[in-house]
């Protein structure tokens, strides 16, 4: 390693927040004592955003009740798990200032390789080992195999997903496990029940005592973090779990916030709680100080090896905003920027994956606001969806129907003024995030281009206006319904603005991957559906929860017995959970789930399949939860979701228990002009009403 190879090394593991240990390519058996305590390390051991010649390892020393100070540790690294060829080492200190945690970045690496660590203190107490595999090199062609998940509630549902992953991973060879798992938001859950405050528990789920906060607020039956020692307690909270312990010891993770890292409604440093806006900028930086001191990644702050350097803020009205929809108020700017975790990472020949941030630059969701309520009554008779034209417009804002937005907004008998009319389209990325992507994606030069973007974007639909006359209300909406805004399914003007730069760049194996919906889908990539043009332009896929309750199990529980729509989304069985029609109602129309309902005849229903409706999809199920694995090599990519029992309770069986289905899209590389395919297979299960 060379004087300027090093000062290079060193400024990458300042600029991470890291500890820095070099691997100068010889092993030797370690010379230290070791003997593992797992007690004193509570949260266990991960390592992170993994390169071809370097990863980031991380864990939490905090200091016992005896102790006189502080514990300073060595990160050992080794080529085995014995620890008889150690090939770096580096000291960490943990401190008050960083949550007791140590992130340490291990460079001088070889790729594609598996190597063990762990961490030890002054007397040779010891955290547990740790597994982490290097990413391939840059012109490596093998095959690259990863899992990507979301959404685990730890406050109301079980872990068993990690346990089924896990044991599929370390039964398979070794060439055919996964390289990392790439976690797309919603590690933890902000929103926190306290089980004196639920003793009916959530649906059919008892509340866990997952975290109490110090400083927190309540609202309504549920409590929300303030401070950053909030953060940190739920955070802890959540890494106490065995599962999720045993998960980051074992696989190397990429990591990337959704919102409940942040605020379940919340946006830039702003908090929504009904309809009162919280300026929350204090809130906002202390929920990035404890993302950034308990995920071991490559992001961006302005702080020292291994500390976050929280920003001086106060909680001040966010009044003006830019033409992207940006509030200008210093302190709004500065909580944003105290931490950066867009990035991109390469996986050798093959694989280059595109981490977005939907919720720290985007502008507010125009659903979300007040000046909509009057449309509720009028909607409440076609539950969850709303007219497709009311979404374009609010997202569109002066930009609709080329430039001609309307005065008012009507649907049914009522109307609103426009509120929107003179406003900028709708932003998920932010101005400067999106010009990094656009940029980053069209230089890259990886067979597969994987876009992680936390928030789903395949399109939910409803062809409600081929209701049967009589069932209920006439459909007052000029067309299709869809799901409104919230994520990218309602974004459509800059979802179509990327897909459009992709098509005209030419831009071929692009592939979209999402959590966030509690639920897996399957598709086509495309900025539009009949009847205007439908054309894809890269496939698309959502994986379900790891544990937190979707749509499906919520109607379960809340739609009215005698709804005159209830068929479309729920299927009745006596003595026996309903099955959920909402999947077909989406994948087939109206009339397909009323004849299934009628029926029970899935073949007869499939049959009245409109076709129009959702040529994007090929798979959707609202009651999905478990994770999906992509293999991507030189010809094809695959995604295969491995669908689990709902977790309502940790299940105690090595596997984790029983699976619901498995199943698998193929999709080949296409050619810059030519419309991508998937092919799909059903290897276990029966998910019949999804597809």
């Amino acid at each position: 390693m060379t004087a300027l190879d090093r000062r290079r090394f060193l400024a990458a593991a300042t600029a991470l927040g890291a500890s820095a240990a070099w691997s100068g390519g010889r092993a030797a058996p370690s010379q230290l004592k070791w003997t593992e305590r797992r007690d004193l390390f509570p949260q266990g051991v991960a390592s992170g955003d993994p390169q071809h010649d370097s990863v980031i390892l991380w864990t939490r020393r905090p200091p016992t009740s005896g102790e006189q100070a502080q514990a300073k540790l060595v990160a050992e690294v080794a080529e085995d798990e014995a620890f008889q060829r150690v090939v770096a080492s580096a000291p960490a200190a943990p401190s008050a200032e960083n949550g007791w945690t140590v992130r340490v970045l291990v460079g001088g690496l070889k790729p594609s390789r598996e190597y063990w660590y762990r961490f030890v203190d002054a007397n040779g107490a010891g955290s547990r080992i740790g597994r982490t595999l290097t990413a391939p090199a840059p012109d490596d062609p093998r095959e690259v195999r990863f899992a990507f998940v979301s959404c685990q509630d730890a406050n109301a549902g079980a872990m068993n997903a990690w346990v089924r992953m896990l044991y599929e991973d370390r039964q398979a060879p070794p060439d055919r496990r996964l390289d990392f798992v790439c976690h797309l938001g919603d590690f933890i859950y902000e929103i926190v029940w306290y089980p004196e405050d639920r003793p009916q528990g959530r649906y059919d789920r008892k509340i866990r005592d997952v975290a109490r906060y110090p400083n927190g607020v309540k609202f309504q039956d549920m409590h929300y973090p303030t401070t950053l020692d909030d953060y940190r307690a739920v955070w802890l909270g959540y890494l106490k779990d065995p599962d999720l312990q045993d998960a980051r010891a074992w696989f190397p993770f990429v990591n990337m916030g959704d919102n409940h890292e942040f605020s379940w409604r919340g946006y830039q440093s702003i908090q929504k709680f009904g309809d009162q806006v919280i300026w929350g900028q204090t809130r906002r930086v202390a929920a990035n100080q404890a993302w950034f001191e308990h995920q071991p990644a490559r992001v961006i702050h302005k702080g020292a090896l291994n500390r976050f350097d929280a920003p001086d803020v106060a909680n001040t009205p966010v009044a003006a905003f830019d033409d992207q929809g940006l509030g200008q108020e210093p302190n709004n700017l500065a909580a944003i920027g105290s931490l950066t975790s867009y990035r991109a990472l390469r996986f050798g020949k093959n694989v280059e994956l595109f981490l977005t941030d939907q919720h720290a630059y985007r502008t507010e969701d125009p659903n979300d606001r007040p000046e909509v309520n009057p449309l509720g009554p009028p909607l409440a008779a076609f539950p969850e969806f709303q007219p497709q034209e009311l979404t374009e417009m609010l997202d569109a804002g002066r930009a609709y129907d080329g430039g001609k937005p309307p005065a008012e907004i009507r649907f049914g008998d009522k109307a609103i003024p426009n509120f929107r009319k003179d406003q900028a389209p709708v932003t998920m990325l932010g101005a400067t995030q999106k010009a990094w992507f656009l940029k980053t994606l069209k230089a890259s030069k990886a067979t597969w281009k994987i876009w992680g973007a936390t928030n789903g974007t395949l399109e939910l639909r409803c062809d409600y206006q081929n209701l049967p006359t009589g069932l209920t209300k006439p459909w007052p909406g000029a067309g299709y319904a869809d799901g409104g805004g919230g994520d990218w399914s309602g974004c459509y003007a800059e979802r179509g603005e990327l897909y459009d730069f992709v098509r005209d760049n030419k831009i071929t194996g692009f592939s979209v991957i999402s959590g966030d919906r509690h639920s897996f889908w399957a598709g086509y990539a495309a900025k539009a559906l009949p009847p205007k043009a439908f054309e894809p332009v890269g496939v698309a896929f959502i994986t379900g929860s790891i544990s937190a309750a979707g749509m499906a199990e919520a109607l379960e529980h809340t739609f009215p017995k005698a709804h005159p729509l209830r068929a479309l989304f729920l299927a009745d069985r006596p003595n026996a959970k309903p099955e959920h029609t909402m999947n077909m109602t989406m994948r087939h129309g109206v009339r397909s789930a009323l004849e299934y309902t009628a029926s029970r005849d899935v073949l007869k229903a499939r049959a009245l399949s409109n076709p129009d409706l959702s040529p994007h999809l090929k798979f959707v199920d609202m009651a999905g939860h478990g994770y999906a694995i992509v293999r991507a090599g030189p010809a094809a990519l695959e995604t295969e979701f491995v669908a689990i029992e709902r977790p309502i309770e940790r299940n105690p069986a090595p596997n984790g228990g029983p699976l619901e289905y498995r199943v698998v899209h193929r999709a080949a590389l296409w050619k810059a002009g030519e419309r991508p395919h998937l092919e799909q297979r059903i290897l276990e299960g029966d998910p019949k009403l999804s597809i």
